[in-house]
């Protein structure tokens, strides 16, 4: 059988075969029980949950299995964590090709191994067709919180710096160039990738670092619109300081985008205090996924909550939070 059916999800003895022969083979530490038993180092858990939906589900770079997986660690891991463990869940439309669901597991898989995190136990559900989209995927992650590590979103003071991990945009653009009706001419490749070694590093020499977010869907200007407004503070962002990819910048002008809003799946924002902000963007540099980390900005007197953009003429405009869905299923 190289197609997906309705009976893959029945149950029974199809069912078992797939598991068997298809997740099994992929997720060599997954547990075949109801819950997953699992180690747990002393300490304080984080939990992070994702669903995952991206159109199309391959595209230049990588598949809707290794974002799932680079999103969910990426998340545990702004918690100052080191995630441990994955679980998965997903839904199937009746007829999709096996030979996708499997090319989808090796790209989790690969990328599981290069976070180091265990995928453990997963569920499946099989849909008429018509009813998904080829494949939707569920993760959850659990890691342990670093001692002596408290980042909140909340904390920021004035005088820390806004570190940003590479460059903008590089993932929204990607997918928008594979779409239907979207299409031109980049070299781009998704920027998704998993960042934990990327947070620890930093964590090394940084311990003090404020707050990690990954600037997803809505971009650095949604990011930073959340942290301001947590931290009641204010954002100075100075433009030609923020790494974007030439062909990011092109594309944005030609289809109308705010490239400050195009979603990243392969990007850390950190504020740091200043006088820890030299290390962290060494370490940052120094990191896998880092090499073109840069100092964007600081926390500076002024309304609660507002971000501002400085251009290169000295002229400041809001850097404004994403209204409305600018990009679906970008993840």
């Amino acid at each position: 059988m190289d197609k997906i059916l309705l009976a893959h999800g029945s149950g029974g003895t199809m069912m078992r075969d797939l598991i068997e022969e298809v997740f099994v083979d992929s997720f060599s530490d997954v547990q075949l029980e109801d819950a997953a038993t699992l180690d747990i180092p002393v300490g304080k858990l984080a939990l992070s949950t994702d669903t995952f939906v991206v159109s199309p589900l391959f595209f230049p770079g990588g598949d809707i299995g290794h974002l799932a997986v680079c999103g969910t660690v990426n998340d545990v891991a702004t918690a100052g964590a080191i995630p441990l463990y994955l679980s998965v869940g997903f839904i199937l439309e009746e007829g999709f090709p096996l030979d996708d669901l499997k090319k989808i597991l090796a790209s989790m898989a690969e990328c599981a191994r290069e976070a180091g995190v265990k995928i453990v136990t997963g569920d499946t559900k099989v849909v008429d067709k018509g009813a998904a989209d080829g494949i939707f995927i569920n993760t959850t992650g659990v890691g342990v919180v670093r001692d002596g590590i408290n980042l909140s979103a909340a904390n920021c003071q004035v005088g820390d710096k806004i570190l940003l991990s590479g460059t903008l945009g590089d993932h929204g653009i990607t997918i928008v160039s594979q779409r239907e009706g979207m299409g031109f001419g980049t070299t781009l490749e998704t920027d998704a990738a998993p960042l934990n070694q990327l947070v620890n590093e930093v964590l090394d020499v940084a311990p003090a670092t404020r707050v990690f977010r990954d600037p997803t869907r809505g971009g650095l200007a949604s990011c930073l619109n959340e942290i301001a407004d947590a931290s009641e503070v204010s954002m100075l962002v100075i433009e030609d300081d923020v790494p974007i990819n030439q062909q990011v910048k092109g594309a944005c002008e030609m289809l109308g985008y705010d490239v400050f809003q195009v979603a990243n799946e392969g990007k850390m924002v950190a504020i740091v205090p200043a006088d820890q902000a030299d290390a962290a963007l060494k370490a940052m540099q120094s990191a896998p996924y880092g090499a073109d980390a840069a100092v964007i900005g600081e926390v500076v007197e002024g309304a609660a909550g507002r971000v501002s953009l400085r251009n290169a003429f000295g002229a400041t405009r809001i850097m404004d939070t994403l209204v409305g869905e600018q990009l679906p299923r970008i993840c």
